[in-house]
């Protein structure tokens, strides 16, 4: 038995501190939280769901996406990384992984995931932005 703040025993529960719901309520409010601007919470309850569903990649990516937008590159990292290797195809991923280990510092890393989301989707501006920020950025601390 646990007891509780007023010092009555309480009923003991498994899973003490689990968020309310299944999985997929998770991953709905996981994302909520990150459209409303709570990155750090989304992270939190993603990272709950993705433990719960280890082969998800939209909860993988929803969780890289509040990681990144809440500055835990490190670990945006690891789940952009996660994404690619789970499925090759994913520009998306590429994309974030070069934008989060810019955020960690390491350009040169961040060159090849960037170059290859560009060259899988050469239309997305915002790819190539990155990119090419990322490459100016390393002729300058050359030259």
């Amino acid at each position: 038995m646990v007891q509780g703040r007023s010092g009555s025993p309480d009923s003991p529960d498994p899973e003490a501190g689990a968020p309310v719901g299944d999985v997929y309520d998770w991953f709905q409010r996981g994302m909520r939280l990150l459209s409303e601007g709570s990155p750090a919470a989304a992270a939190s309850l993603l990272e709950r769901a993705a433990d719960a569903e280890p082969e998800s990649r939209s909860i993988r990516e929803g969780l890289a996406r509040a990681q990144f937008n809440s500055r835990q590159y490190a670990d945006a990292v690891d789940s952009f990384r996660w994404i690619i290797d789970a499925n090759p195809a994913e520009d998306y991923a590429y994309f974030g992984l070069g934008l989060a280990l810019w955020r960690t510092g390491d350009m040169e890393a961040a060159q090849e995931p960037l170059a290859i989301a560009v060259a899988m989707r050469p239309d997305q501006r915002h790819y190539v932005s990155a990119l090419r920020s990322v490459r100016a950025t390393l002729r300058a601390r050359q030259g």
